[in-house]
C-alpha cells in the first residue's frame, strides 16, 4: 500500500529525530561535559514528558527546539545560518504534522529536502534513507504527471506519429530491464562518491568493471583521465583539476572515473582505458593513493572510529589516515586532537594521490 504524504512526512520526522539525537547529545556534552542532560531540561523549562530521559530518546520537537534555543551557546559554532533557518522552518513542519495537517507533494518534497539537508549537515547517515524517500516522491509525482499528459492528448504520447523515415524510439534502442518492468528506482541510479569509497551503492557505480563498462569516454572525460596519467607518471600534466559544470554536468561521475581507474584493477580489465594509457603515452597505470573528502559526509563534532581503532575528529586526520593509514595518521594525531592547523605536512605528504 502506497504512503500518504503525511506518513512521509512523519518517517521523515523518525529519521530527523534519530540522526539529531545523536549529534545533539554530543555537541552538549563536549560544551557541558556531564551536566549536559540539566543543562538541555533548564534550556527548555519543566516538562513531565520527558523527565529525566537522555537526549537520545527526546522526540523531534523536542530536539528541534533545543537547538533553537541553545544556538549561539552551542550550534552557531559548528552550523551556519542555513542550518539555523532548516531548524525554524522543520519546527513548523513538525508541528503541522503532529496536528494531522495535509501535505501536497509539493509540501512533502520541500519537507523531506529540509530534513535531508539538516541531516547532512551534520554528518547522520540517516541523510541517505530521506534522500530516497525523496527521490521516489518525485519519480511517483513525475509518473502522475506523464499521466495527465497523456489523458490531455487523449491516447498515448508514444504513438505520436513520427514525420518522415524517422523510426520510433522504442524500435531504436530497448530500455533497461529495469525500466521495462516498472521496477526502475531513480535513487539507485544517483551517483555518490563518499557511497562507492565506503564500498557501498549498485554495480553500475561500484565496481570499477562495471562502471567503465557502461561510461561512455567523452573527449572531456577523456582529456580527464589522460592530464591524470600523465601527472601521476611524471609526464606532465596539471597538478590540480577544477571540475566546473552546471548541475548534472558529470563532476561526481568524472570524480567517479578517477576514483576507479586507480583503484589497482589491470587496464586490460577496464574498457576504453587501453585508449587513455596510448594517448598518455605509458604503458601501464602508476600507483596512487587514492583519498576521498565529502565535506558534507564529514561532521567537525562526530569523531569517527577507523576499523584499525583510529579515532579521527579532522578533515587533515581524515586525509592522513586515507592516505596512509595510522603511520600516516600519526603525524597529525596532536592536531587532530586539538583541531589545529597541521602546518606543512600536507606539503610534505610522501606518495603520489589522485585528487577528487
Amino acid at each position: 500500500m502506497a504512503l500518504t504524504n503525511q506518513q512521509r512526512v512523519g518517517k521523515a520526522l523518525e529519521h530527523l529525530r534519530e540522526g539529531l539525537a545523536g549529534f545533539i547529545g554530543r555537541e552538549f556534552e563536549n560544551r557541558y561535559q556531564g551536566q549536559s542532560l540539566a543543562e538541555a531540561q533548564r534550556r527548555l523549562g519543566t516538562d513531565k514528558l520527558r523527565g529525566n530521559k537522555p537526549l537520545v530518546e527526546w522526540d523531534a520537537a523536542a530536539l528541534l527546539r533545543l537547538m533553537w534555543e541553545s544556538w549561539n551557546d552551542v550550534f552557531g559554532q559548528t552550523l551556519g545560518h542555513a542550518e539555523r533557518s532548516l531548524v525554524s522552518e522543520l519546527r513548523t513542519i513538525r508541528d503541522r504534522w503532529a496536528h494531522q495537517e495535509n501535505f501536497s507533494s509539493d509540501d512533502a518534497d520541500r519537507a523531506l529536502d529540509s530534513v535531508e539537508r539538516l541531516l547532512a549537515a551534520v554528518a547522520a547517515p540517516q541523510s541517505d534513507a530521506v534522500r530516497t524517500m525523496k527521490l521516489e516522491l518525485r519519480r511517483l509525482v513525475y509518473e502522475e504527471q506523464a499521466r495527465g499528459e497523456k489523458r490531455k492528448a487523449g491516447g498515448s504520447l508514444i504513438e505520436a506519429s513520427a514525420s518522415g523515415t524517422l523510426k520510433p524510439w522504442r524500435d531504436v534502442v530497448t530500455p533497461h530491464a529495469d525500466v521495462a518492468s516498472g521496477r526502475y528506482q531513480q535513487a539507485e541510479f544517483a551517483a555518490d562518491l563518499w557511497q562507492v569509497y565506503l564500498g557501498e551503492g549498485s554495480d553500475e557505480y561500484r565496481k570499477p568493471q562495471e562502471f567503465f563498462r557502461r561510461t561512455f569516454l567523452t573527449e572531456s572525460l577523456k582529456r580527464l583521465l589522460v592530464g591524470s596519467v600523465r601527472r601521476l607518471s611524471g609526464q606532465g600534466g596539471d597538478p590540480v583539476v577544477q571540475l566546473q559544470t552546471n548541475f548534472g554536468g558529470g563532476k561526481t561521475h568524472s570524480m567517479l572515473a578517477l576514483f576507479h581507474l586507480f583503484s589497482g584493477v589491470k587496464p586490460g580489465e577496464l574498457p576504453g582505458v587501453d585508449a587513455v594509457l596510448a594517448e598518455a603515452g605509458v604503458k601501464g597505470l602508476p600507483k596512487a593513493n587514492r583519498v576521498v573528502l565529502v565535506g558534507n559526509k564529514i561532521s567537525p563534532g562526530n569523531p569517527v572510529t577507523k576499523p584499525d581503532g583510529t579515532v579521527v575528529r579532522t578533515l587533515w586526520g581524515e586525509l592522513a589516515w586515507q592516505l596512509g593509514g595510522k603511520k600516516a595518521f600519526a603525524r597529525v594525531r596532536a592536531d587532530d586532537e586539538r583541531a589545529t592547523s597541521p602546518g606543512t605536512f600536507c606539503a610534505n605528504c610522501s606518495g603520489s594521490t589522485a585528487r577528487a
